[in-house]
């Protein structure tokens, strides 16, 4: 939607819904609960929950019926649990998982675990453990492990997706059926590459998705569940599926296809014919999320919170649609995610979240009417306290039309802070929660951040626009972004900053760089500095992929790395700068921190900068991303003024 100046200003809350500013602190914390599972017969509810560092994360199961005690299990200090599954009524599998890079929650490492609720029938079911003085690691398992189908029809087992790091020329994919309450495993397919695989409702490989060394996609399938592999035709698969979903009857599938780059479309396909039917597109933007009808059944609905939320019904006299459109409505202002069913689909374990709102889970009973919340995420920051999010659209200077999002609480041009997202490729910013922006807009200051070439959501050809616009064309949209916000009164000219992190962080110092009429100053989080550093240093280019990513993404040529590079070009920072970094940052070392500040103090520039010691690509402990918080308003009010809204009230 093409957003006025009426429009922003009808948006925005009232003055007085501000009166008591949580702290730094409070937006520094992390969420209550990574994650909820429901089981089966609908009896437990398991989650994985930090500890209040974020350095822990366990698995708490906990009985709805009230009777029995919340039993907690853990991997031991400094171990988290995510990916968490019910296999049977009283079987759960988690993986093992570390924090990664900028990131609110952990991820899996590719090992495997089940337990029963109570904790006392435990088995390894996919890692690799030393051996250890005179005992054997039970499982030497070299790769990454995935669940990706429970077994309903099979009480306990499960099809896993292996990526064998040790077998075959590239690593293998190996999909075996494994029997959670014994560890037993079965293999039922190898593919000689790493690939995506998709199985139908019995649990069949039927189609899998591979990459060339140049990146391009591969598609292969088996019209019949007995037939052999042979290459998926175009007309039924496109140029990459990115999603798939076999209906009962097993031929019938739907999948989020594109045909040639662009955006995806949601389609239904017919195995046997080879024909698809278009079922829904949005275009110019991918799928989004996927919703269910009841416990593994066809899709019914599709959630976009790229650019304006959305929710498409594929049919919406359909039980359902009408299930979710009632629960929507039941939480006006929120997007709502069904993620799972019992098994017999009566009772829904649901989420929400929305601008405001960072987020709750809760357990609906379809028989009785009763809703039941589960967890909150954090509860102690109020969505009346919060800033309304807008999302906006313009029109870049090459042609191409840019989306973003305008996070504010005051009316009227008042400070703003530029916010480029990471990544870059691939990441997008999304309507939604957000604790950093949410954090600047509870202190007067509008959050502008936009989703420039090369963003993700809105196919691989966007992506490709910003390949080698690092310094370029990528800085052009961010400058436009800022400029339409000007254009209509949403900020103040001379009252503007930008904050990024990672990427981000190097987009904010190009952005002072390229656009010094536009800012009074920049910080830096974990940023990159020194593209040629970039390709010596650093975990992205010890992997082959990731030096072919790095060749595609910023070029070879020292030249043009050292003109995009904020620590080759101090004399064009005229504006003050704050930089924050992790003493053992691996995706982004310290070197690149240091490359932009012995740069510029070199040439007797002040630069403020915050050294995290223990912390990586992103602080995670909270005294860390608290001091961050702290020290980055004390910054802004030095050189862009106080943002605190007016004390009267409306």
């Amino acid at each position: 939607m093409k957003t006025t100046t009426a429009a922003l200003l009808a948006l925005l809350l009232p003055c007085a819904a501000f009166a008591q500013q949580p702290t730094a602190r409070d937006f520094a914390r992390w969420g209550e609960v990574n994650e909820v599972a429901l089981s089966p017969d609908g009896k437990y509810i398991a989650m994985g929950v930090p500890t209040a560092d974020n350095r822990e994360t366990q698995l708490q199961v906990v009985p709805l019926d009230g009777v029995g005690k919340t039993q907690i299990l853990r991997f031991g200090n400094m171990e988290h649990v995510s990916d968490i599954t019910w296999s049977a009524d009283n079987i759960i599998t988690v993986a093992r998982a570390t924090n990664m890079a900028l990131e609110p929650r952990p991820y899996s490492i590719g090992q495997i675990f089940s337990t029963d609720p109570t904790g006392k029938s435990q088995q390894t079911l996919f890692g690799y453990f030393r051996d250890h003085d005179f005992q054997s690691g039970r499982r030497k398992d070299e790769g990454f492990a995935q669940v990706i189908k429970v077994l309903d029809d099979e009480p306990g087992k499960v099809l896993i997706e292996f990526e064998c790091w040790d077998c075959g020329e590239k690593p293998d994919t190996v999909l075996y059926k494994v029997d959670t309450r014994t560890g037993a495993r079965e293999q039922v397919e190898r593919i000689s590459d790493a690939s995506m695989l998709w199985v139908d409702t019995h649990g069949r490989a039927r189609a899998f998705l591979r990459r060339t060394d140049n990146d391009e996609p591969l598609l292969f399938y088996r019209p019949t569940p007995e037939a052999a592999w042979t290459p998926m035709p175009k007309s039924l698969g496109g140029w990459k599926i990115s999603m798939l979903f076999f209906d009962k009857d097993d031929n019938t599938a739907y999948a989020a296809i594109s045909d040639h780059g662009e955006a995806e479309s949601f389609y239904k396909l017919d195995f046997k014919t080879g024909a698809r039917t278009l079922v829904s597109s949005k275009p110019g933007f991918d799928v989004g999320t996927v919703l269910r009808a009841g416990r593994n059944g066809p899709p019914f609905a599709l959630i976009s919170d790229y650019a304006k939320p959305s929710v498409v019904y594929l049919d919406p006299k359909s039980e359902y649609a009408q299930l979710h459109a009632g629960l929507m409505n039941a939480f006006p202002g929120h997007l709502v995610y069904i993620h799972s069913f019992t098994r017999d689909s009566r009772k829904v374990l649901l989420s929400t979240n929305s601008d405001h709102d960072s987020g709750a889970w809760y357990l609906f009973d379809r028989d009785n009417g009763k809703m039941q919340r589960v967890a909150e995420y954090r509860p102690w920051l109020k969505p009346e306290q919060m800033a309304t999010v807008i999302p906006i659209e313009f029109q870049s200077r090459h042609g191409e039309t840019i989306h973003g999002f305008l996070t504010t609480n005051h009316n009227g041009a008042g400070p703003m802070v530029v916010m480029p997202h990471g990544g870059p490729h691939g990441v997008n910013d999304t309507w939604g929660f957000d604790p950093e922006v949410q954090f600047l807009a509870s202190r007067g200051y509008a959050v502008l951040q936009v989703n420039y070439r090369g963003s993700g959501g809105r196919g691989e050809d966007f992506e490709r626009l910003g390949y080698r616009e690092w310094g370029g064309k990528m800085q052009d949209d961010i400058a436009d972004g800022v400029k339409w916000v000007i254009e209509h009164k949403g900020a103040d000219p001379g009252r503007i900053c930008t904050f990024g992190a990672s990427y981000g962080g190097y987009a904010a110092m190009m952005q002072v760089i390229r656009f010094p009429e536009l800012y009074k100053c920049a910080i830096g989080y974990v940023g990159v500095y020194d593209l040629g550093l970039m390709r010596k240093v650093g975990d992205i280019q010890e992997r082959k992929s990731g030096m072919r990513y790095l060749d595609r993404a910023v070029g070879t040529d020292p030249a043009v790395l050292a003109a995009n590079s904020p620590a080759r070009n101090i004399d064009k920072i005229k504006v003050p700068v704050f930089l924050a970094a992790g003493s053992i940052d691996q995706r982004v070392p310290i070197d690149q921190f240091k490359a932009l500040r012995n740069a510029m103090e070199s040439k007797g520039v002040k630069v403020e900068t915050m050294v995290a010691d223990g912390e990586g690509h992103g602080f995670y402990g909270v005294d860390n991303r608290t001091q961050l918080f702290e020290r980055m308003e004390t910054f802004l009010k030095k050189n862009i003024g106080d943002g605190s809204p007016p004390a009267a009230a409306h």
